[in-house]
């Protein structure tokens, strides 16, 4: 085959796929999606994630995750803050519900700080699906 007929992905057709090199058909979609990836990629080359990654490291051998790119680890380090995150502030919003149900109460304490607790965690997780039982002992 000749350059001049060869097609590449981003030789878009007017129905708007395209004959990839492998003779496959590739959606504007698709393209996108692998332009967009390809960026999110070239980002993590310069992003420190606030998890160090020694941490990574450590927990993605114990999963048996073994990966040298170091920004395929970056971005899980990076799913794992926004997964922390939104447990923090779930666990957050529990702790605002609860404390609303104590000034129903007449417990009046003007200086109270916000504290994690157990309780508010545990119905945090729930919703992610991570279920957190106390042993029986502790009860």
């Amino acid at each position: 085959m000749n350059p001049e007929q060869q097609v590449t992905p981003t030789d878009v057709s007017e129905q708007g796929t395209s004959a990839a090199p492998s003779g496959r058909m590739v959606s504007r979609s698709e393209i996108q999606t692998e332009k967009n990836l390809a960026e999110l990629l070239v980002q993590m080359d310069s992003y420190a994630p606030i998890i160090p990654e020694a941490l990574t490291d450590y927990y993605l051998a114990q999963a048996g995750f073994e990966c040298t790119d170091v920004r395929i680890k970056r971005l899980l380090a990076l799913a794992t803050q926004k997964f922390i995150s939104d447990v923090a502030t779930d666990a957050f919003q529990y702790n605002r519900i609860r404390q609303q149900a104590s000034k129903d109460k007449k417990f009046l304490n003007k200086d109270r700080k916000t504290v994690l607790n157990m309780d508010d965690l545990t119905a945090a997780l729930a919703e992610y699906g991570v279920n957190i039982k106390k042993p029986e002992y502790f009860s």
